[in-house]
């Protein structure tokens, strides 16, 4: 059986989405993937041998419909011959699209993909799509959808865990993210000759649990909770909210780019270039609409497609749904805390939503280099109950 190799991993810096537009506003999201798409031949000249770009967009409408993927390919002046291709499995899309392409090299489809994602969350809203399952109120009442904050605040309350928890943990993933070490993973954000953006923003050195005990929360008198309560009539729905604004993952705009070849078409492609790591397994998991904890199904079964267990663990990057999210992954699993998002998440530096598999694709990779560690899980939950898991081998 082939394999599916990675040969380099980047990202652009997360730009948070502010009202008055946000550092990254000004650019499509088009303009961005392109970026890493030079920013990777400058790096790893490939694109002549590449068969496909899979890019994944949670949002896909107005500037990032009509297929981003093949848009940015020609943009970038990539060779004609390049297709593009985008997948969309919500929050979960960037993890869908590296599965997508480790699926398509290992069984021969393609030799070489790129794959990884994109959003522009300053120019396209998430549900400025309008989707069914938020606007037809029956098919909703099907589905158990509600906002993904109202899910968070089920899912602790279904879990047990408490405000102090949520509140403590993002205090945590700010003083990470502040003491994270500069990556030359990170491609910063060009227009013409000037530098827009070179690294995240949003990381708050005084971030402090008991600021953030503070602010009020979101979601305990959302009306969503009488949907909740009728899917998952035995959840006790707590006095008031459990998330607030430091517990949510800040809106970002962000994109990343994975090279993924096979063997065989590396030694075509890339005859000078040894890979870094290694896609061993890539699953997607679902549970009853609106909890957030197929993630942790999602990942029991990759380890176990992996071969592996928790305990050969060096990395994992659970996504920072809401702060509930990696909590609850890391007592389902009895993971090390201080494995799990070594250098914090997107409750500091955002959740660009369609990138961020990617992304987190890219600090594990980072974080695996600087410890000399060999395997990372990655996770991300999504709306409608949805969950998906991949891990990484890394090789040198």
């Amino acid at each position: 059986m082939s394999r599916a190799l990675v040969f380099d991993a980047i990202r652009l810096p997360r730009g948070r989405v502010r009202r008055d537009g946000g550092t990254l506003a000004t650019e499509a999201p088009h303009r961005l993937f392109a970026q890493l798409l030079s920013a990777l031949e400058q790096r790893l000249p490939v694109a002549e041998h590449v068969d496909d770009v899979v890019v994944g967009i949670s949002t896909v409408t107005g500037e990032q419909a009509g297929n981003l993927a093949r848009a940015a390919v020609q943009y970038a002046g990539w060779p004609e011959h390049v297709g593009g291709a985008v997948v969309s499995r919500l929050c979960c899309s960037g993890l869908d699209a590296l599965a997508t392409a480790a699926a398509k090299v290992v069984s021969g489809q393609s030799g070489v993909v790129v794959a990884g994602g994109v959003e522009s969350m300053s120019r396209v809203p998430i549900l400025s799509d309008r989707p069914a399952i938020a606007t037809d109120v029956e098919l909703g009442e099907r589905t158990g959808f509600v906002t993904i904050g109202v899910s968070a605040d089920a899912t602790a309350a279904a879990y047990g865990f408490t405000r102090e928890q949520l509140d403590a943990y993002a205090a945590q993933s700010h003083r990470r993210a502040v003491a994270a070490p500069v990556s030359d993973s990170v491609v910063p954000v060009r227009r013409g000759g000037e530098i827009l953006l070179a690294t995240d923003e949003g990381a708050r050195a005084d971030a402090s649990a008991e600021q953030f005990a503070s602010l009020p929360a979101l979601f305990g008198d959302d009306p969503a909770w009488e949907r909740v309560l009728r899917r998952l009539p035995g959840l006790e729905k707590p006095e008031s909210g459990l998330h607030s604004i430091a517990t949510a993952p800040q809106l970002a705009d962000g994109a990343s780019a994975v090279v993924v070849a096979s063997p065989a078409a590396a030694s075509v492609a890339l005859p000078d270039c040894e890979p870094v790591a290694e896609i061993v397994a890539a699953t997607h998991r679902a549970v009853r609409s609106p909890l957030l904890s197929a993630p942790v199904d999602a990942a029991r079964d990759a380890l176990q497609r992996a071969g592996i267990g928790t305990d050969d663990l060096d990395v994992v990057e659970a996504n920072e749904s809401f702060a509930v999210s990696p909590l609850l992954l890391t007592r389902e699993l009895a993971l090390d805390p201080v494995r799990v998002n070594p250098v914090g998440g997107a409750l500091a530096v955002g959740h660009p939503l369609g990138a961020t598999g990617g992304n987190l694709l890219v600090s594990a990779l980072d974080s695996l280099r600087r410890i000399d560690g060999e395997h990372a899980l990655i996770t991300i939950p999504a709306a409608l109950g949805l969950g998906s898991a991949l891990v990484l081998r890394r090789l040198r």
